[in-house]
């Protein structure tokens, strides 16, 4: 049953970077939908089955405390009115992160996870390139799967981290050169949508390349260098002037205090805090909030933070952060590689969350809780990791993964960060 519940997962990460393509109401993303229902129920049949759950982390609690304030102050402040449709999301993501969890307790498991979310922006990146070819002379920027151009760079940007960690260390060979590929693709792609943010958050990922190319050996050294040679040339020759010229203004914008009019919205967002800085405005009212300063139906806030701290107040922002925080210190116990890697994805996923109302973004839920998961994977799932004590009480686990068992003959799909060394 764990099994199933895991395949079913992996399709919903899948379907991630595409889950606007296919929408039989508008605006609800059915593929998702489904899949995360699917994957709900597996979950919670095989915890059945097996009686145990796994002990949760920090985050899970920061996360639980989180979702009891943002709730507790929407029945104190809107009491008789129907649930908020951003809250119900909310609880719907940390049962997202609560499913990773349970049912991916292993790396094999969790690196499988991330093949599953290149693989998906695959979908996304070939899709636009395709729209490219075929609108070229039209558009102004290009976006399929029916996303928000800057929606989709920033959920390109956050698959570059994993594409560039899974080429360099995933046993299957085929696999690792279509992750090394994808940093090409998936480049050009975040290019076209002329997402001046995208372009931002693309650049903080392709940090990984220099903080790792010392734990490469000559051969993937040689290997990365190439693959970004021909990333930078095939964006250059794809990428339009007009876009290129877009890109460029960013600076002018920040100068300029526009940003697209996000400081306009940021402005308001920070009168309102101030009108109610410890509750907020309750989940899912940015717009009530702001509409005194903005006018009525005025936009998101396009800030994932400064909508949480309106909507739940600083008591809220700080548990949401909360969340953040205890990823990151769980992840300085990871091996340098592994911690590298890990640190530059989760700083990817916060730059994302800068220039859009991302904070009940499924993407976002999935990486906190594959992250945590990969810092928990270090300690129960690799043997003889350095600088770690197994838990009080044992959590309950799958069997280890290939990769992670001791003498084993059987090809190993991923890398063991602690027993199998770059080579």
């Amino acid at each position: 049953m764990s099994t199933i519940a895991y395949w079913i997962t992996w399709l919903f990460v899948f379907a991630l970077p595409w889950e606007n393509a296919v929408s039989v109401i508008p605006g609800t993303a059915i593929v998702t939908k489904v899949t995360g229902a699917l994957s709900l129920a597996a979950a919670l049949g095989a915890t059945v089955l097996s009686g145990r759950l796994r002990r949760w982390h920090p985050m899970h609690l920061v996360g639980l405390m989180f979702l009891i304030w943002a709730g507790a102050e929407l029945f104190v402040t809107h009491i008789g009115t129907r649930l908020p449709y951003k809250y119900t999301t909310y609880a719907q993501l940390f049962a997202v992160v609560l499913i990773i969890w349970e049912i991916a307790p292993s790396w094999s498991r969790l690196t499988g996870l991330m093949m599953g979310y290149v693989l998906g922006g695959y979908v996304a990146a070939l899709a636009t390139l395709m729209l490219y070819r075929q609108a070229g002379n039209e558009l102004k920027r290009f976006t399929a799967v029916q996303s928000d151009p800057n929606s989709l760079a920033m959920t390109l940007a956050l698959a570059l981290p994993m594409a560039w960690y899974l080429g360099m260390t995933y046993k299957n060979p085929i696999l690792r050169w279509m992750c090394r590929v994808f940093i090409g693709v998936g480049v050009i792609a975040i290019g076209l949508t002329a997402s001046r943010g995208g372009m931002v958050a693309a650049t903080v990922a392709l940090t990984i390349v220099p903080l790792t190319m010392t734990k490469l050996s000559p051969g993937r050294l040689i290997a990365a260098v190439a693959m970004l040679t021909v990333s930078g040339a095939l964006a250059a020759v794809y990428i339009p002037d007009r876009i290129v010229q877009r890109l460029a203004t960013t600076g002018t914008e920040v100068e300029d205090l526009s940003l697209g009019g996000r400081f306009k919205l940021w402005e308001a967002g920070f009168k309102a805090l101030g009108e109610r800085p410890l509750t907020g405005y309750g989940a899912g009212f940015w717009r009530n909030a702001v509409s005194p300063w903005l006018g009525p139906n005025p936009q998101v806030a396009h800030n994932s933070f400064l909508s949480v701290a309106v909507e739940t107040g600083i008591i809220g922002l700080l548990l949401y952060l909360g969340m953040f925080l205890a990823v990151f210190l769980a992840l300085q116990r990871l091996p340098s590689f592994e911690r590298r890697f890990t640190v530059v994805l989760l700083a990817t996923l916060m730059v994302t969350m800068l220039p859009l109302s991302w904070d009940d973004q499924k993407s976002v839920w999935f990486v906190l809780g594959l992250l945590v998961g990969l810092a928990q994977a270090s300690r129960v799932g690799v043997p003889g990791l350095a600088g770690t004590a197994a838990p009080a009480r044992p959590a309950p686990v799958v069997r280890q993964p290939l990769a992670a068992r001791p003498g084993t003959r059987a090809m190993r799909f991923s890398r063991n960060p602690d027993t199998d060394p770059m080579t």
